[in-house]
Parts: structure tokens; C-alpha cells; sequence
């Protein structure tokens, strides 16, 4: 009795330390909420659609690791196991890497955030007047384009859009649809996560269990398309067009007026030779100042610019329309070489940008700590 009473009472006082950890780290996170900005506090409808594809994305990956491990590992002798892994509900996955803190990864974060936020401005993108009002939406005109590549490079956009909406055929792998990076990283977090799960489970045959795993996630990186993402689908469609300026103009506002977001970010990009990822940064950023810049380096002109900064700014409540009208002389003032020079650092290599941003920012932390010490 004495025993028990000793090791409950260790048992007990392990779980006030850890709760006195918890409560500071709680403190910590509520401290960072109160001070956290405005303008980069994610709204409730992002924040839970962010959550919900975070947990969606990394259950699905588990989901499919799983069943080929388990199919590996019935061939292998390790039936019990296998029907194990077979059988799981497999939703705790998600919630196991948010919990270890392996979800704070910027690239998936940027990629998980603009999609997310991209989907929530898309759906609020108001109504506009077509001029001709009987007129067909533009996908389904550009299905019978007189150019071939058009036509099928319309079709996979409406494919991959019904892709990412709905996902595919029912038992059939899970398409992430991240960039390759994204995906290969976020596999491993997941395969992972399994094992921790089964590891206990798998006794004697752990060994099996982690080769399975590895095979499993290495198939599963391997069979990634990322040709097939929906944004790299919009590209193409963008290119197929090939838009001169004043069909480009045309095109952006059919694009918003049909909320195909995805396809106006990548007529953008392509006129300017930028990437997806960086364009949709700045089209979905509220300030708008890039944007202007971008639009301006297309040469678009005054009513082009107006329509698509109010329909954003209806989409958007962050963003400051009175502001966008007091502005707009100002940014239609601007000379497109102008523009496009201004905008020359965002053709510069993703990596070397972001050495050259983690420099500057280091510099400004050292001029910050000679300036207080001074």
C-alpha cells in the first residue's frame, strides 16, 4: 500500500509539474493574441478553413500511406498488422501533427493560408454586368476555342477546380494538390505520425512496420503530379491563351466575373513572367500597393484597374475602397516600364529572395540593438 500511495503521489506530482508548463505556455500563446496585429490576425471562416484542409490534407496522405503499407505488409507475412493499419479510422493524424508543432512550416502554411483565403474571396466576388448579357461564362465558351490546346487546356482547369472542390473517385489516392516540396514534406510528417501510432502495436515486428512506412510514403512522393495542380493547370490555360493587352484586360475581368480566381492570378503571371505562388501573395494581400503595380505593368488602363479593385474590395472587407478611389489617378498615373522595373526583384530566384530577406532583417535587428545601445 505504501508503494501505491508513493507512486501515485510521483504520479501526481508529475502532473502538477506538467500542467504548470502548460499554464505558462497557454499564457504565452494568449499574451502573442492580444498583441497580435489587426491586419494579420486571420479572420474566423479563414482560420477554420485553414484548420479543416490542414487536418483534411494530412488524414487524407495517412490514409493512403496506410493502405499501401498494409499492402505491403500482408505480402510480407505481417497479416495481424496489416490489419491493423487497414482498418484504422486514421482521422488522428491531423491533430498529431498540430499537436507536435510539425504544422508550422512556412511553405506549407503560405501554400495552406492563399489557398484557403483564395477560395473565401473567390465565393465573395460580386456579380458584374456582362456586356453581353447572353453570352456564355468563359470556361465553358473556351471548351470549343478554335485553337485546340485552348479547348483542352479549358477542360483540365474544370477538371482540376472539381478536383480540388470534391476530390476524386471514392478509394482512389488522395491528390494533395501542394507544390511537390509541400507534398514530399508533408508525406514524411504523416508516415510518421502512423508509426507513432502503431509502434506499440507492432511489437517484434516494428522493424517491418517502419520499412512498410517508408515504402509506402516513397510511392506516394513518386506518384505526385504536381503538372496536374490546379494552379499549374491555370498557367497553362493562361499560356495557351497567349492574351494580348486588350484581350488580357478582357479576360481578367471575365475571370473575376465568373470567380475563377485561380485563372485571373495565373493571367497575371503569365503576362509578367511571375510565378503563381508570388502573384497570388500579392492579389490576395489587402493593401493592394503590389497589385496596383502589377496591373499597371500590364498597361491596363483606368476602367480595367477600377473594375477589379472594387470587385476585390467587395470581395474583401480588409481592404480600403474610399482608400482604392482616392488612389486610383495616382496609380493610373504610373509608366509601365516604371512599374515593371519596380517589380524586376520578384523575377529573381524564390530562394535568393528569401536570403536576401533574411539578410535584411537581420540587419535591421542590428541596427535596432547599436541604436539601443547607443
Amino acid at each position: 500500500m505504501e508503494d501505491r500511495a508513493q507512486g501515485g503521489m510521483t504520479a501526481l506530482l508529475a502532473r502538477a509539474t506538467s500542467a504548470d508548463v502548460r499554464a505558462d505556455e497557454a499564457l504565452q500563446v494568449a499574451i502573442d493574441d492580444v498583441f497580435l496585429p489587426d491586419a494579420a490576425r486571420l479572420d474566423d471562416r479563414t482560420r477554420l478553413g485553414v484548420t479543416l484542409l490542414l487536418d483534411d490534407l494530412a488524414n487524407g496522405i495517412a490514409a493512403t500511406v496506410r493502405r499501401h503499407a498494409a499492402r505491403l505488409l500482408t505480402a510480407r507475412d505481417e497479416s495481424a498488422l496489416a490489419e491493423r493499419l487497414a482498418v484504422s479510422g486514421g482521422g488522428e493524424t491531423g491533430r498529431a501533427l498540430a499537436s507536435a508543432g510539425l504544422l508550422r512550416d512556412a511553405q506549407l502554411m503560405r501554400e495552406i493560408v492563399g489557398r484557403v483565403r483564395q477560395d473565401v474571396i473567390a465565393e465573395a466576388l460580386p456579380a458584374m454586368a456582362r456586356e453581353d448579357p447572353d453570352a456564355s461564362s468563359l470556361l465553358p465558351r473556351l471548351l470549343y476555342h478554335a485553337d485546340p490546346v485552348v479547348g483542352k487546356s479549358a477542360a483540365a482547369l474544370l477538371g482540376a477546380e472539381s478536383r480540388r472542390r470534391i476530390g476524386g473517385p471514392v478509394g482512389a489516392p488522395l491528390a494533395s494538390d501542394l507544390p511537390v516540396e509541400v507534398h514530399r514534406r508533408l508525406v514524411w510528417m504523416s508516415a510518421a505520425a502512423v508509426r507513432d501510432q502503431f509502434a506499440k502495436a507492432a511489437g517484434a515486428a516494428l522493424p517491418a512496420l517502419d520499412r512498410a512506412l517508408a515504402e509506402a510514403a516513397m510511392r506516394s512522393i513518386a506518384t505526385h503530379d504536381e503538372g496536374e495542380r490546379l494552379e499549374a493547370v491555370a498557367l497553362r490555360l493562361a499560356a495557351a491563351l497567349d492574351p494580348s493587352p486588350g484581350e488580357r484586360a478582357t479576360l481578367l475581368v471575365e475571370a473575376l466575373f465568373d470567380r475563377r480566381l485561380a485563372l485571373f492570378i495565373a493571367v497575371i503571371a503569365q503576362g509578367l513572367g511571375l510565378e503563381h505562388a508570388d502573384t497570388r501573395d500579392i492579389v490576395l494581400d489587402p493593401n493592394g500597393e503590389r497589385l496596383w503595380l502589377l496591373l499597371r505593368a500590364l498597361d491596363l488602363d483606368r476602367a480595367t484597374i477600377a473594375r477589379i479593385g472594387f470587385s476585390l474590395g467587395e470581395a474583401d472587407p480588409r481592404r480600403d475602397l474610399d482608400g482604392f478611389a482616392e488612389m486610383l489617378d495616382t496609380i493610373v498615373a504610373i509608366d509601365p516600364l516604371a512599374a515593371r522595373q519596380a517589380l524586376a526583384p520578384l523575377l529573381l530566384h524564390r530562394d535568393y529572395r528569401a536570403a536576401l530577406t533574411a539578410f535584411a532583417r537581420s540587419q535591421q535587428r542590428s541596427a535596432l540593438t547599436w541604436d539601443w545601445t547607443a
